[in-house]
């Protein structure tokens, strides 16, 4: 069935309660996925992880989001974002129960490919389902507070599992987590109103509709996923900072977990601030300020001075977070017009690569120089990089306006 073919919802019906499902998915789903971080020393130790195979069992997320994005982000445009999120996090209930019950690290990063999938899938939707009932003056606010939310999960997250690993040991805990996306599976499927996406062609008199793939033919879109740049030390970190703590602070699992929480209770703050900035100000400039501030938290992580190091994790962390959140409905300024579940899918697409190529670089730098600080300099040169290509696709969007304005003036 076409997204058509759901009927869009009353244009009484309010909006906020669609929103509050969304965020209330999102938190679900959001708990496990960064949340099961302080469960890293036992997975790794259970299973006799090298820091390469933990690189790789922490950045398949990457891996899957690279072959769905995109594909997620057709597939809610032709059968709705509402059946497709659900599904996701389904399959994302499924993986974990797997990854609980696995007995080896060839089943455990399956379980893991299987929880990553349903998160890809549920993740590009509930960015879809956002850009669709969010109010157009309130976009930036609504990513905000879906950032804030979404932190709150992770600090609820890490502390959980981390009590439930130490009490019952790491499987229960991963257990837990299913429950809780169970749990955010029903409320959104009851609460959620399925709306038609717009589309900014919309086809007059008998003309066909756009084809779902025609965004992907605009060669300034596969600029797009190299954004995928601005989070890639704040999830790099998120996945290694309790093998640093351990290793170089000789910090325990449950102090990992209140590190990170702090960094994610930052976040509730950092994102909807920046969020209100976005709306009221340059939404371009915002950005590249948040991944500008991750230049000097990046060269902090180098740091064997814990006050700075800590100072470091959560200015990663927080800012990293909420400079994904802003970058969607930045995107749709950049693309205004176009399908918004295939945009959302290919600027997805960038976080998904980096979101493996930044775990999977830091295990193999560790392994190779016996040491971390490699691996955050790389993360240094990322946030200037990305710093400088946020700048330049501002003057391409303002360029482009400037040309449909004269456009409609003639």
């Amino acid at each position: 069935m076409m997204v058509d073919d759901v009927s869009p919802a009353r244009p009484g019906a309010p909006w906020v309660l669609s929103y509050t499902a969304v965020v209330l998915a999102m938190m679900s789903m959001q708990m496990s996925s960064l949340g099961f971080s302080p469960l890293l020393p036992s997975i790794q130790k259970e299973f006799q992880m090298s820091f390469s195979q933990m690189g790789t069992f922490t950045g398949v997320y990457g891996l899957v989001a690279l072959a769905l994005s995109i594909p997620a982000g057709i597939m809610a445009k032709q059968y709705g974002e509402k059946r497709v999120l659900s599904i996701g996090l389904a399959i994302l209930a499924i993986g974990l129960f797997f990854l609980s019950q696995a007995e080896n690290y060839g089943e455990a990063l399956t379980a893991r490919i299987v929880w990553i999938t349903g998160y890809r899938l549920a993740f590009i939707c509930v960015m879809t389902a956002i850009a669709l009932t969010a109010p157009p003056n309130m976009k930036g606010r609504a990513m905000g507070i879906l950032g804030a939310m979404s932190a709150l999960a992770s600090v609820v997250g890490a502390p959980f599992c981390a009590k439930i690993g130490e009490t019952l040991g790491w499987r229960h805990a991963i257990e837990a987590f299913a429950g809780v996306a169970l749990a955010g599976l029903a409320i959104y499927w009851l609460c959620y109103t399925q709306r038609v996406e717009p589309t900014g062609r919309a086809a007059k008199g008998g003309e066909k509709q756009q084809s779902a793939l025609a965004a992907f033919k605009i060669p300034i879109v596969w600029t797009i996923p190299l954004l995928g740049l601005i989070n890639v030390g704040g999830f790099a970190a998120t996945f290694f900072v309790p093998s640093v703590l351990k290793a170089d602070f000789n910090a325990s699992a449950t102090d990992a977990a209140y590190l990170i929480s702090v960094a994610y209770i930052t976040a509730i703050v950092v994102n909807p601030l920046s969020g209100y900035l976005a709306d009221h100000y340059n939404r371009w400039l915002v950005l590249a300020l948040m991944v500008a501030l991750m230049i000097p938290a990046s060269l902090a992580m180098n740091s064997r001075d814990l006050l700075l190091f800590q100072l470091g994790t959560i200015a990663l962390v927080s800012l990293g977070l909420a400079a994904t959140n802003q970058l969607y409905p930045t995107i749709a300024e950049l693309m205004r017009g176009r399908d918004v579940g295939p945009l959302m899918g290919i600027t997805a697409l960038g976080g998904g690569l980096f979101g493996y190529l930044g775990p999977q670089a830091l295990g193999w730098l560790r392994d190779w120089s016996g040491g971390f600080a490699a691996g955050w300099y790389s993360l240094t040169f990322a946030a200037v990089f990305s710093t400088l290509l946020i700048l330049f696709l501002k003057g391409f969007s303002e360029r482009q306006d400037a040309r449909l304005a004269a456009a409609a003036q003639a």
